[in-house]
């Protein structure tokens, strides 16, 4: 559950004090909530180690910061691009866990040794390999594969499906078929599996105000664990069997590392978001987080009682649209939006009490509904230690880098 240990009022004047030189919009990183969640993602783990998903941090001071923590190794990528860029700037083990179409991409990562060593692409179509050879352009370097199982969980004899539409390949049997399409065909070699459980992982099982639908999902949570723990084992013996060098089996996410953790055929653990702790994350009873990014936006109108505006504001989330996809109006607490006008592309007005309190130019503090996504919408992460900003570290988006 979300950590409510926290004092909001004092946290907002440290933020306020430690960022007054700075004008709003701003985003910022409390680096003792961000440690700390970090700690906590490695105590679940229970000696496993922790593979940190970029999409989820999306800045390479903060990545670099973590990789440097005892308890994590590598980097889960989430386009080809990134991953020759991560690649480049010395990281050494890269999965990019999404299939590419980057023909230029592979064409540079088939031509470079280094590049090769430390990429790992992800298929799980026999069309995907098809398009890695054809890109190739000479490059002989033999691509290292990840395949990737559908963990969904199917009821009723598949009328009902929980869970991402990703993979097609959920038997062992079909994995298998691949594994051996992988080995057979030369300038490939496969290295590891991966099966991220999505529904169990990433969505929240505590809801406030939905008692009904939070129990229904902690029961479906605990079934989808129990088919999926089988199902991936018969995965990993059946394509060990093809792949006795197999070197990972990578699975979990921020809301099931303990869970993942305890499969003996998991050697390693995915996760990103519970090192910032978006809106999205409050809401789990397997772990706690500490919220440790936020962003500011200034108030640059008071319409009247109970209302001001601030600039900006409309940074919805991925995902299917709803209220959930919003940023939270975080601090100070009190302030809603307008249902009416909700977060608007250049102002958003907000309403309640504590609206009277503030004078134009102050910030309004929000969280993100997703973690990395915020990184978009900032060239610069303000990183606060206390009530000091101690650094401003570039995004991707700061660096020049805009992915996706």
């Amino acid at each position: 559950m979300f950590d409510t240990t926290a004092a909001p009022v004092a946290d907002r004047a440290r933020y306020d004090r430690a960022t007054a030189h700075l004008d709003a919009p701003l985003a910022l990183v409390d680096l003792a909530a961000f440690d700390a969640n970090a700690d906590d993602l490695v105590r679940r783990a229970g000696g496993k180690p922790l593979r940190v998903a970029s999409k989820s941090v999306r800045c390479r001071a903060l990545l670099e910061r973590v990789l440097a923590k005892d308890g994590f190794r590598g980097v889960m990528s989430y386009t080809l691009a990134e991953s020759l860029w991560l690649a480049r700037s010395g990281v050494e083990d890269v999965l990019l866990a999404y299939p590419s179409a980057d023909r230029a991409g592979y064409a540079e990562l088939a031509s470079d040794p280094k590049l090769a060593a430390a990429v790992t692409v992800t298929v799980d179509d026999p069309a995907q390999l098809a398009l890695i050879d054809a890109a190739r352009d000479g490059g002989g370097e033999p691509i290292r594969v990840c395949l990737e199982l559908d963990t969904s969980l199917r009821l009723l004899g598949g009328r009902i499906r929980v869970g991402a539409r990703r993979s097609p390949l959920h038997s062992p049997a079909e994995l298998t078929e691949l594994a051996r399409a992988v080995q057979r065909r030369p300038g490939f070699r496969l290295v590891g599996l991966m099966a991220y459980e999505g529904h169990v992982a990433g969505v929240g099982d505590a809801v406030p105000g939905a008692a009904l639908r939070s129990r229904a999902v902690r029961l479906m949570q605990r079934t989808a664990r129990r088919e999926l723990a089988a199902r991936r084992s018969a995965a990993v013996r059946a394509v060990r069997a093809v792949a006795p060098d197999l070197e990972f089996v990578n699975g979990g996410g921020t809301g099931s590392v303990q869970h993942t953790a305890a499969e003996e055929a998991i050697t390693e653990i995915a996760a990103g978001s519970g090192l910032y702790v978006p809106r999205l994350f409050d809401n789990f009873t397997s772990f706690t987080g500490r919220p440790a990014t936020l962003f500011a936006m200034p108030v640059v109108r008071r319409p009247g009682v109970g209302v001001v505006t601030v600039l900006g504001g409309g940074y919805p989330a991925s995902g299917a649209a709803g209220r959930d996809r919003l940023p939270e109006v975080y601090l100070p607490a009190g302030l809603r939006y307008d249902p009416q006008e909700g977060p608007g592309e250049v102002q958003t007005p907000l309403l309640g009490p504590p609206a009277d309190d503030l004078l134009i130019g102050d910030k309004v503090w929000f969280r993100h509904a997703k973690a990395g996504e915020l990184c978009e919408r900032f060239a610069t992460l303000h990183l606060v230690e206390g009530d000091r900003v101690t650094d401003a570290v570039p995004t991707y988006r700061g660096e020049g880098m805009t992915f996706l």
